[in-house]
């Protein structure tokens, strides 16, 4: 059996997911077309957290992305483009790749919070 690394799983959903900039990602939820999703774990969010973001971390994503797990959360459900955000981008890359492996229209926000966090303060 070959073994898959960390790196090797973060470079194919980045090879197969939608990216979105800061920029873009902020007009697509000022427009209300898209929710972000903050995946960041609870202890993360002491840094700070995007006004409006929804909190999902990433260990219950596939739950809170999928109605028949009984723990989907209405506002991933019903949200016509989700946003996915974790520190820098790893994690929301492969978050964006289950969430549309689930049939979400997801992208991930390049450069995560740090990126947000960059542009909000220029």
């Amino acid at each position: 059996m070959t073994k898959v690394t960390s790196a090797d799983l973060l470079k194919a959903a980045r090879a197969e997911i939608n990216h979105l900039s800061v920029a873009d990602a902020q007009a697509l939820q000022q427009a209300n077309e898209a929710v972000l999703v903050d995946i960041r774990d609870s202890k993360e969010l002491e840094a700070g957290a995007i006004t409006g973001a929804i909190h999902a971390p990433r260990g219950g994503l596939e739950f809170a992305l999928d109605p028949a797990s009984g723990m989907g959360m209405p506002a991933l459900l019903e949200a016509p483009h989700l946003i996915m955000v974790c520190g820098s981008g790893g994690r929301a890359a492969l978050a964006t790749k289950l969430a549309q492996d689930m049939g979400h229209n997801a992208s991930c926000l390049d450069g995560g919070f740090k990126a947000w966090n960059s542009q909000a303060a220029s």
